[in-house]
């Protein structure tokens, strides 16, 4: 992706780093990585007691029961250039799955389910609507012909110029014609084009959701087909131990090139001396003197609005800031169980994620009483069976599980609604589990503020970053810009899911504020940022 081995030098103790990373989420973490493989020291500053950000787990409920805390299944990680290159096996990652992908649970006993082979997938499809299976296959080798230069456009610092060109020369102009039409779709839309049946539509669909778009709205079936595409390319896989064994690979990596990592302490101010970056003020009273650049793994608003002081920014990034969309909030539901979920559906028993809560029609309805600021009267629920995935998770015969699903985030603080809501989740699953209840041991609410106290960049439980939807991607992401991590202050790069190319677990708005940093410090950085000083002067005029 760019960024080379280059020869480690000994990290200089005391304040004066080649750069800071302000964060140890996964984003920043990969960060830290991408410079200590370049060569610069590195001080990575977190303020939690342990590094993962939304990258956490431990044993919460019950001993010998492990919980994920916040996400859980990561087809992006196991995709992701980024990921991929830091060869995190050599440092303690092992990634299990599930038998099967995904299933979805009608509330009425019928599933449907992607299997570890698009042939197996495509036959369950055609059982049900002949002609469907024909039509995943299709859809897999159309995946199969563009999936290394697309995750790269994807991921890519924008424009994607290189993989932007690799992609042009595998599709011709009819198929990037077809894939600019797919960025416009609705999941809905795009799934009664290629299926006859209910189930392969509500698939596609529910992962469409995963996101915060609307099954109807535009963009979301670009959504859909990724993530229904990773998944039958490489499943949805989970780290063996629980997810912070993910993040505890990504810190000793960076450990092992020398970074240091300074737990329990917080970022208060990022100081700006001459036009640049130039302090980080820590909570313990240290001051940090990064030589070179401050990387923030924290949200747009953290970064504008507390780490900056405003006199330093231009005035229409503030004015824009205060249009910051963030994505609806998240309640989560732990659970440890008795034995495995008793689904009527047979799909759904052998899947790692399961969608409960309503049928395809009713994702219409969900997203419309999301949009209106309505509790979801019949929830949909993204569920977790995670022994099923791996077995280390829980004792044998036993079950540790969570579901999670959305609500408008006026109802984050509201602790009736909040229970109202773990309860309809609760009906949903026992419907298309009956006996579910009967299993459960223990249970843990995550509400929106729990997870926010937890880490700071999920705002009232947004998992995303900010939404996204089209008015907030590419150079409007996170307000209007240049779609890059450069901020409008030398020396200072936004790291984070705020950033493009977004939320999810892929590395890659760390990657790309590594790679930018460097470059500016490279032989080029002068005319990089006399450019990137005129590209700014015409986006935020003053």
């Amino acid at each position: 992706m760019g960024i080379h081995p280059g020869v480690k030098s000994s990290t200089r103790a005391g304040t004066d780093p080649d750069a800071v990373v302000i964060g140890a989420g996964p984003n920043g973490l990969v960060a830290a990585n991408g410079l200590a493989d370049a060569g610069w020291d590195v001080v990575l500053v977190e303020q939690a007691d342990v590094v993962g950000g939304a990258v956490r787990s431990a044993e919460v409920l019950e001993p010998g029961f492990v919980t994920d805390l916040f996400s859980a299944f990561y087809p992006l990680a196991a995709a992701s250039p980024v990921i991929r290159e830091l060869d995190l096996e050599q440092h303690g990652l092992t990634w299990r799955r599930a038998p099967d992908v995904v299933a979805h649970a009608f509330p009425d006993g019928r599933g449907a389910v992607i299997r570890g082979t698009a042939e197996e997938t495509a036959a369950g499809f055609d059982s049900v609507a002949p002609g469907d299976g024909d039509a995943w296959l299709r859809l897999c080798a159309g995946w199969q012909r563009m999936r290394d230069p697309l995750l790269d456009a994807l991921f890519t610092p924008f424009p994607p110029l290189r993989p932007g060109m690799q992609l042009a020369r595998r599709l011709r102009t009819a198929g990037l014609l077809d894939l600019a039409r797919l960025g416009t779709l609705s999941a809905r839309r795009f799934v009664t084009e290629e299926f006859r049946g209910e189930g392969a539509r509500v698939l596609v669909t529910g992962n469409a959701m995963h996101s915060d778009l609307p099954p109807d709205g535009a963009g979301s079936a670009l959504f859909g087909w990724l993530l229904v595409m990773l998944g039958q390319d490489v499943g949805f896989p989970v780290p063996e131990g629980g997810a912070g064994r993910l993040a505890a690979a990504l810190r000793h990596r960076a450990e092992s090139l020398g970074v240091e990592v300074r737990c329990r302490v917080a970022a208060e101010r990022v100081g700006i001396e001459g036009g640049r970056a130039a302090t980080v003020h820590l909570s313990d009273g240290t001051v940090l003197r990064p030589r070179h650049a401050v990387l923030a793994d924290v949200s747009a608003p953290d970064l504008y609005g507390r780490l900056v002081e405003p006199q330093h920014l231009p005035r229409r990034l503030l004015e824009d800031l205060t249009r910051f969309d963030w994505d609806d909030s998240t309640i989560k539901l732990n659970w440890t169980l008795d034995g495995p979920v008793p689904w009527v559906a047979p799909e759904a028993r052998c899947a790692g994620t399961v969608h409960v809560g309503t049928d395809h029609d009713g994702l219409v309805d969900v997203a419309a009483d999301l949009s209106t600021g309505r509790l979801p009267r019949t929830p949909f629920a993204l569920f977790g069976q995670m022994a099923t995935a791996d077995p280390t998770r829980a004792p044998q015969g036993t079950e540790t599980a969570w579901a999670y699903t959305h609500v408008p985030r006026r109802f984050a603080l509201d602790a009736s609604a909040v229970e109202e809501v773990a309860r309809r989740v609760e009906a949903a699953v026992e419907e298309a589990a009956p006996g579910f209840r009967s299993l459960r041991r223990e249970r843990l609410v995550q509400t929106p503020a729990a997870l926010a106290a937890s880490d700071p960049n999920l705002s009232l439980g947004a998992v995303n970053g900010g939404t996204a939807a089209l008015h907030q991607q590419l150079v409007l992401r996170p307000t209007r810009g240049l779609g890059r991590p450069e901020t409008p202050v030398p020396g200072l790069y936004l790291a984070s899911a705020s950033a493009h190319p977004g939320g999810g677990v892929h590395g890659a708005c760390g990657w790309n504020a590594a790679l930018s940093a460097l470059r500016a410090s490279g032989p080029l950085g002068p005319l990089r940022r006399r450019l990137l000083r005129t590209a700014w002067a015409r986006v935020l005029p003053s």
